[in-house]
């Protein structure tokens, strides 16, 4: 057997490279195309707003961007949006400005962003276990102020966090961050779709989150811990904003270039915990929801199936209440309702609803459709 002794492979017009150290035999590489599928966060190109592109007046958490939740508490007044401003390669990135200041939050005072994870999707960590992995966080971010942020990893099957602190060195420039984390091993991550981790970046809090010590190794959840290397003070200036894309989580301990994948994709994956479909782009102005049949002179029953496709769990529906905004259409009858009645028999890839106040004919196909300005229908299954 030969054996090929070398340090480095080099492209020949020299844009990339392949090494290998000699002390662990792994191959790390500098060069283009990347490695596959690696990223555990959805979305992390701010691709998809299924819920809006802007969020106003914004004093609690809720969702924004997909499987982003921005959380802020009695810590000002915030706009959350989709924005242009983005680094090289990237379209999209989620702005956080702040609208109304609160420059001495309270104790209980915080704002932070986060995204969940589906236990059965990080059994590759293998947490819990003496082989458990490294995992490499990484972003661009960009901000009016510098000064210190916090990443978070918490378990919350076994109650137990890790921190990184991070520095905004430079006042509005995109500087890319990384944080590495090494693999835990106590606790293991159930083995399901309930939500096992989240990753959190902190921007300011009160004492409640600020008064203990960054956990820069596994250990028990302590909220005094969450917040306590954050500097930013993102909240006391109406000057103040943050903006954060290309956010990648991927095991191990180097940060690999970022995983970019189509819109298309991207959107799929996120429609697992949330899709939303709305009059307002439609060409002629409607959805068709579903169809089904009318079973007797007074009740129809119609199926949807989720145009998305399965989702996480059964989800909550909700829909508007725009006048006249279903309809029941039928050979014999054309029904206006205001909303969806009889939602039921939900699961995770679909829904019956039934309708019983048109009068029909037996027997007769039934559709149900959406129509008219500010019209929707939601499903949600987010963690």
């Amino acid at each position: 057997m030969s054996t090929l002794k070398v340090d480095t492979i080099t492209k020949a017009d020299g844009t990339g490279s392949l090494s290998v150290p000699a002390e662990t035999g792994t191959v790390v590489t500098t060069a283009s195309p990347s490695l596959g599928r690696r990223n555990l966060i959805i979305n992390g190109a701010m691709q998809v707003a299924q819920r809006g592109t802007s969020f106003t007046g914004l004093t609690g958490g809720q969702y924004t961007l997909d499987r982003f939740y921005f959380n802020p508490n009695i810590l000002g007044t915030w706009t959350a949006s989709q924005d242009t401003d983005a680094p090289d390669a990237f379209g999209n990135s989620l702005k956080l400005a702040c609208t109304t200041a609160n420059a001495s939050p309270s104790a209980t005072a915080y704002s932070f962003s986060f995204q969940k994870f589906e236990g059965q999707n990080l059994q590759q960590l293998k947490k819990g276990t003496s082989s458990a992995e490294s995992v490499t966080v990484s972003f661009w971010v960009k901000s009016n102020k510098t000064g210190d942020i916090q990443v978070n990893l918490l378990d919350n099957d076994n109650s137990r966090m890790v921190s990184s602190v991070v520095t905004i060195n430079s006042s509005a420039t995109w500087e890319h961050k990384t944080a590495t984390f090494v693999g835990d091993t106590t606790g293991a991550f159930d083995n399901d779709n309930a939500a096992s981790m989240s990753l959190e970046i902190w921007y300011d809090a009160g004492s409640n989150f600020t008064s203990g010590t960054a956990n820069t190794s596994w250990a028990t959840f302590n909220n005094t811990n969450r917040a306590a290397g954050v500097t930013l003070a993102l909240g006391d200036s109406t000057s103040n904003y943050i903006n954060i894309t290309g956010v990648q989580l991927e095991v191990g301990s180097v940060a690999t270039p970022f995983e970019h994948r189509s819109y298309g994709e991207e959107l799929a994956l996120c429609q697992r915990y949330y899709q939303r479909y709305e009059t307002a782009g439609t060409p002629q102005n409607y959805v068709v929801l579903g169809s089904g049949h009318n079973a007797t002179s007074s009740n129809s029953y119609v199926v949807n199936f989720f145009p998305g496709g399965t989702m996480r769990s059964s989800p909550s529906v909700s829909n508007s209440s725009v006048s006249n905004s279903f309809r029941w259409f039928a050979a014999s009858t054309n029904g206006l309702t205001s909303t969806i009645p009889n939602k039921e028999l939900i699961s995770p890839n679909s829904m019956s609803m039934g309708n019983n106040s048109q009068t029909v004919t037996a027997g007769q196909g039934i559709v149900l459709w959406m129509t008219g300005t500010g019209a929707y229908v939601q499903y949600d299954a987010e963690l």
